[in-house]
Formats: structure tokens, sequence, C-alpha cells
């Protein structure tokens, strides 16, 4: 049986930090706002990594599939073959891309790609959740 506790943790520890920085006062010091920036991108880094490792368990638990890959561009490809993604599958690479991308920058033109994808994968995340899970969406209390 698949937990998917810690995966609903992290994708509501990343929602809530991405609205604080979508609200972020823009009087505030300029570290403050990159700090809220970084922490945005660290927790899409966690989210990513358990979204991919959580979908490979569900790829080979629920669905049977005996080879599956054991990275996150190929786990997306055949999740996208069985049909759990409402995204293109183009979509799921950029957010791959992304993650690869920030490992070591958190302050650059990357970072900066990363965060302009987050409303888009937090929908896609979630919804991937649903759909493994059988659980509706509750929003996190702010």
């Amino acid at each position: 049986m698949i937990d998917y506790e810690k995966l609903q943790k992290s994708l509501k520890h990343l929602e809530l930090q991405y609205s604080n920085y979508q609200t972020l006062d823009s009087d505030q010091p300029r570290l403050i706002q990159e700090a809220v920036a970084e922490s945005v991108i660290q927790r899409f880094e966690t989210c990513y990594d358990m979204l991919w490792k959580v979908l490979k368990r569900y790829l080979i638990e629920e669905l049977g599939i005996p080879e599956v890959p054991n990275s996150p561009k190929p786990i997306v490809r055949l999740a996208n073959e069985n049909g759990l993604l409402t995204s293109p599958v183009e979509q799921w690479i950029a957010y791959a891309n992304a993650r690869v991308g920030t490992a070591h920058d958190y302050s650059g033109d990357k970072a900066q790609a990363a965060l302009e994808l987050m409303e888009e994968f937090l929908a896609d995340a979630i919804t991937l959740y649903q759909t493994m899970s059988h659980q509706p969406w509750i929003q996190p209390a702010p």
C-alpha cells in the first residue's frame, strides 16, 4: 500500500510558500524577497522528488508495471503512456528540467524559470496526487 501522506504534506508546504511568494510585499527588503523565493524553490525540489518516487511506486504497485525506470523523465513518460497525466508530457519534462536546473542555482535565470512554472506545477502535481490517491485536495490553512 502506498503512503501518500508525505507527498500531500510536501505539496501543501509548497502551496503555502508559493502563496507567500505571490503575496509578498515589494516593499520588503531584498533579502527577505530572495529568502522566500529560495524557500519556494527548495520546497519545489523536495516536492518534485517525492512526487516522482511515489509515481514510480504507483506504476509498480497499482498498475502492475514490472519494469519501471529509476529516474524522473522516463517515469513521467511511462505515466503519460498510462493516461495518468492531464498536461502534455513535455510540460512534465519542463518540470524535471527545472528541478535539475535549480540543484545549485537559486538566484539566477534557472531559479526564475522554475518560479514561473510553479503555478502550473502545483496544479498538475495536485491533480496527479488526486488521481493516484483517490483523495480530494483540501487547501491548506494559511
